[in-house]
């Protein structure tokens, strides 16, 4: 004979059933069921209260009928209110927001944001990228000061609605995360860019350094992969510090603000350079004073920066070495005079650097602050510092 199944309501009846015919004592009945005395009354008391139904033989819910700690709908309806102003803004972000514009409700948890956006429909939920395999970046400064190090990049170019070419440059305090310029270029050159990075000096003063890629205009192929632009950089006084070459994650700051400003000026792009310069400058706004930064302890990053006592000079100041120091001009086809010819690099030219003897016949090449190369007089070849450290073969000057 097959087994005889019974579902836990049809157990329940019969317990009863064989409780009210009075063959068996409750205590015997608890035992033979599994149960508890207490549970085998509870069942007993259900269904003589619903009139022998047997629905009241069925599991109830143990939600609790009253929600003492839940949200209170005000809250609710401003987190979802913030969340359609600022689709892309993370739980943390609306939360520290909320409670700048309305100190006197009750804020909840990160969590349970999440929970209400996602209730709400308003979370896309994006499957999981597998993490990539991390390597050893080049050391850089730390950022522990405003104005310390700026950072800069080159967003993708985009077309407008009219069709010419957008070159988003943006420019950023790398401790405070301020946007101190976004501009929309109609094309990367070096005088363009430097013309923005001139407005940038002259309303925030200097910073110690400036970091970026090894993309143009901020790098070049030559000696030291020095640029006309960070060439100027280095006359006022800035250190120009590059990242690994394929490793954007030593600016990741930097990258993170990039798809932040995609998403919220370029999806879809404006109809002309114009309009979405306008988009740029609202958004800049937005970032700087509005938008909490995570970093920063949920505050925006105008409360963490000031300008720089570095103000611009009205002119270029001049290059000075020490005594110990053997001077030469660059040429304007790059060369300098050291018993014949010697080629550095054309970004140099009609611009003194200096040479210091480090040992017989081995000299180090100094633009301002900077060491650039190290030159063997003998075999009359340059060697990059940064060559030296890796290992590199030297390189020989084949324009001597």
């Amino acid at each position: 004979m097959p087994w005889c199944e019974s579902s836990p309501m049809e157990q329940r009846l019969q317990l009863v059933q064989e409780y009210r015919g009075g063959l068996f004592t409750m205590t015997e009945l608890a035992e033979q069921y599994g149960i508890s005395r207490k549970t085998a009354y509870k069942w007993v008391a259900r269904y003589a209260e619903a009139d022998e139904a047997l629905e009241a033989l069925a599991d109830h819910s143990r939600r609790p009928r009253a929600r003492p700690q839940a949200t209170a709908p005000v809250v609710v309806a401003a987190l979802i209110a913030l969340r359609k102003r600022h689709p892309r803004w993370g739980a943390r972000k609306l939360v520290a927001l909320g409670r700048v514009r309305h100190p006197t409700l009750v804020w909840p948890a990160r969590s349970t944001v999440c929970d209400l956006l996602t209730r709400a429909g308003l979370v896309q939920v994006r499957p999981r990228r597998a993490a990539a395999v991390g390597h050893a970046s080049s050391p850089l400064v730390a950022m522990e000061a405003a104005n310390q190090t700026w950072t800069t990049d080159f967003k993708g170019e985009f077309r407008t609605g009219d069709g010419r070419y957008c070159y988003p440059l943006t420019l950023r305090d790398g401790f405070s995360r301020f946007v101190l310029r976004c501009d929309g270029l109609s094309a990367r050159t070096v005088a363009d860019t430097q013309r923005r990075f001139l407005r940038a000096f002259a309303e925030y003063g200097l910073p110690d350094r400036i970091r970026s890629d090894n993309g143009t205009p901020f790098a070049a192929t030559g000696l030291a992969r020095l640029s006309r632009l960070a060439v100027w950089w280095m006359r006022l006084g800035i250190v120009p510090e590059r990242i690994a070459p394929g490793r954007p994650e030593q600016n990741g700051s930097h990258e993170q603000f990039h798809s932040v400003l995609k998403a919220e000026t370029a999806r879809p792009p404006a109809s002309t350079l114009a309009a979405q310069q306008r988009r740029f400058d609202r958004f800049c706004t937005e970032y700087n004073h509005v938008r909490p930064h995570e970093a920063l302890g949920d505050q925006p990053p105008a409360t963490r920066y000031t300008a720089s006592t570095r103000a611009l000079p009205t002119k270029l100041p001049p290059l000075e070495y020490p005594g110990h120091m053997e001077v030469r001009r660059v040429s304007g086809a790059g060369h300098i005079a050291w018993r014949g010819p010697v080629f550095l690099t054309e970004t140099l030219a009609r611009h003194d650097v200096g040479l210091e003897e480090v040992d017989d016949g081995l000299w180090t090449i100094y633009f301002g602050s900077v060491a650039l190369a190290r030159f063997d007089e003998r075999s009359r070849t340059l060697q990059p510092l940064a060559a030296i450290t890796t290992g590199c073969a030297p390189i020989t000057s084949a324009r001597t």
